[in-house]
């Protein structure tokens, strides 16, 4: 019996770290961990609590990494060597008492800036692991940063961050039974190749710049098509290739989303995606979101309004990207996998080259120039299944995008 056990493993339920907390509580050394009679009495900052100075000796009361709040020290500054999270108490410390117009006590804080720097610290905590669990579910090339230096906010209730489209209630996402035989579908496409669905109008050049006018469908190669992954008419389907940070707006617009790296005009940037719901589920779900001051619904109307796109909930970094009247993302229809015409996917592209550390913004009443018949089935109707009844009803939202030619309002 015992020989059958040999190969047997079972998953710890303690971490690494939890592991070497568990050894130095117990005094216990232990080569595969790391812990040795050197460094047994060594152990992680957590944050910083507190600040006093007593006879020009500088000292900070520390809360401890996997230690109750009872077990935080008051330590001096030479056995601290956790640099970045001095630095980073500092900084709190500067902005707060610039905030509340204080100078700074050359021996003790007071217990209202004490309070704000514990606050903080354990916002920052949140937000580090919101951060984490986000790259952790991405898809996608591009890297997600999570930033706050507004207030003391956490990451949003009640958001679950998805890749795809996540179909409601039944819904069903139908796969394209057929694909191209194209060996190069940009140099030579055969019967058109994909493309050939939008009268054999390429969407991307070399380059993967979208040069369709907007408002004309984008067809991309798919799953059951010939060419491999670097194929050119492969681009929204790639997901979203540039690092971005999630930043608490400074304007009363909550959350936003900006770029750290420069994008070129006409690029992709990424996909609006969320629960696919009924047109009559986003009108119910409309007046709950009206009562709350917000909504995340997208009509999908490009041949018929009956399906709604609803990040409410579920959704990826595109929840956060907030309105401009000037806008520099243009939304596009694009179907890969999914030729149902009332279920296209929803992408963005850049309508101008976007410097890093730009925040990305979409119109959320954006209009489509009628340059041919195909065009004019498109509109980007964002949020417009939230707005109850007939227009005298609607509800009208101030905007705060701030630039010259706002519209004053959203709706």
């Amino acid at each position: 019996m015992a020989e059958n056990l040999k190969a047997c493993r079972v998953p710890c339920k303690l971490t690494w770290d939890q592991l070497q907390t568990q050894c130095r509580q117990e005094k216990v050394s232990c080569k595969v961990l790391g812990v040795s009679k050197n460094n047994i009495n060594d152990y992680e900052v957590e944050y910083l609590c507190d600040y006093k100075k007593m006879k020009e000796v500088e000292f900070y009361l520390v809360k401890w990494k996997d230690y109750p709040e009872s077990a935080n020290t008051w330590e001096p500054r030479k056995n601290l060597k956790c640099f970045k999270l001095l630095r980073q108490f500092q900084q709190d410390l500067e902005a707060e008492l610039r905030r509340r117009k204080k100078r700074r006590s050359a021996k003790r804080l007071d217990t209202g800036v004490v309070s704000y720097l514990v606050q903080r610290a354990k916002q920052r905590q949140q937000l580090q692991r919101w951060e984490d669990h986000l790259n952790a579910t991405r898809n996608h090339k591009g890297r997600i940063l999570v930033r706050n230096d507004v207030d003391l906010d956490g990451p949003p209730r009640d958001f679950t961050y998805i890749n795809n489209y996540k179909a409601g209630e039944g819904i069903v996402l139908t796969e394209v039974a057929v694909g191209c035989d194209c060996a190069d579908c940009l140099a030579s496409p055969v019967d058109g190749c994909c493309a050939g669905a939008s009268l054999h109008r390429f969407a991307y050049n070399d380059r993967g710049q979208v040069k369709l006018r907007a408002g004309l469908p984008i067809y991309e190669c798919n799953s059951r098509c010939r060419c491999g992954a670097d194929c050119p008419n492969r681009v929204v389907q790639r997901g979203i290739q540039y690092d971005m940070c999630i930043f608490k707006t400074h304007n009363g617009r909550g959350w936003g989303v900006r770029t750290l790296e420069h994008i070129r005009k006409n690029c992709f940037v990424m996909e609006y995606v969320g629960e696919i719901i009924t047109t009559e589920e986003a009108e119910r779900r409309g007046h709950i979101y009206d009562r709350q001051g917000a909504t995340y619904l997208f009509d999908l109307d490009y041949v018929e309004d009956v399906y709604t796109v609803d990040a409410a909930h579920y959704g990826n970094i595109s929840h956060f990207v907030n309105h401009s009247c000037n806008p520099n993302l243009q939304v596009y229809n694009v179907f890969i996998d999914n030729l149902d015409e009332r279920l296209p996917r929803i992408a963005f592209f850049s309508t101008r080259p976007i410097s890093a550390g730009e925040e990305l913004t979409f119109d959320y009443k954006m209009q489509i120039d009628p340059v041919d018949a195909e065009s004019t089935k498109m509109d980007s109707n964002f949020s417009r299944a939230g707005l109850p009844g007939s227009p005298k009803k609607r509800i009208r939202v101030e905007c705060k995008c701030g630039v010259e030619s706002c519209r004053k309002y959203l709706f």
